[in-house]
């Protein structure tokens, strides 16, 4: 599968950036690099548009948690719209989750995220 990633500034300090495809292993480093990039602007927001985000496992749950916390910095602010079932599914999982580890890996995390998604379409 494959991820491409739109971004605009849609308002002075407000930018929207959108990933098209699949978040995993293999292509979050498309969307971490986009993020970057518009993290050098200082924005105020970010926006993620997940409309068309049809998976997600935890590398790309990872950019985002970063992307938070960069935006933390500088009193900026991320927020999602548009999440597909799937999606909502695993930020309900991970809003959800104890402090403590449950997962003894990785792997088993991404096989349980599998899981829970393809249950939800």
């Amino acid at each position: 599968m494959s991820l491409k990633v739109n971004s605009a500034e849609t308002r002075p300090g407000v930018f929207t950036v959108s990933p098209i495809g699949t978040l995993d292993g293999n292509t979050y480093k498309v969307l971490e690099g986009t993020v970057e990039a518009v993290l050098k602007q200082l924005p105020d927001i970010i926006v993620f548009d997940l409309e068309f985000l049809d998976y997600i496992n935890s590398m790309g749950v990872r950019v985002l948690l970063k992307t938070k916390k960069e935006l933390q910095k500088n009193s900026g602010k991320i927020m999602f719209m548009h999440l597909q079932p799937q999606i909502r599914k695993v930020f309900d999982i991970l809003s959800a989750l104890p402090t403590l580890q449950v997962f003894t890996s990785i792997q088993e995390l991404d096989e349980y995220l599998d899981a829970m998604q393809k249950a939800a379409r």
